[in-house]
């Protein structure tokens, strides 16, 4: 994949076999799909790090997402996500994904997510786990 977009850490890579049913009515995955294939990367890097999401405790959010649709994917295929981060602040980090598919190198789509950690009894943003900021000591974007 090309990167040119990459800023920031690589944290994790996700290969996600697309579905048949990610297709919408004009032959390509429907562009809410990608969100999802975002999603599964950050969750799946969240509980490998040992920060399974946790409705009632404290837990990292999404505040806001985007994403951007160079060319469009077509089923069959196995989607692949890297997943960078950039450089965290007290409550939050920033996210930036490379979407593709195995075995090519064309960018299909970017995206960034804004991570928010939270005490979901308050209701309010609390710091980043220590071990998780040490872990991304060395990002300098």
């Amino acid at each position: 994949m090309d990167q040119s977009h990459k800023a920031g850490k690589l944290v994790h890579t996700s290969l996600i076999p697309m579905r048949w049913g990610d297709m919408d009515a004009l032959g390509h995955v429907n562009n809410t799909i990608y969100f999802r294939y975002m999603e599964q990367t950050r969750v799946e890097y969240l509980e490998c790090a040992g920060y399974a999401l946790e409705p009632k405790g404290i837990t990292p959010l999404i505040i806001n997402a985007s994403c951007t649709f160079l060319v469009p994917l077509t089923y069959p295929g196995v989607v692949e996500v890297k997943m960078f981060f950039g450089v965290p602040g007290r409550s939050s980090i920033s996210t930036r994904y490379e979407i593709g598919l195995q075995g090519d190198s064309t960018l299909y789509a970017t995206g960034d997510a804004k991570v928010v950690w939270a005490d979901m009894a308050s209701g309010k943003s609390v710091p980043i786990p220590e071990d998780l900021r040490s872990r991304l000591s060395d990002i300098d974007v």
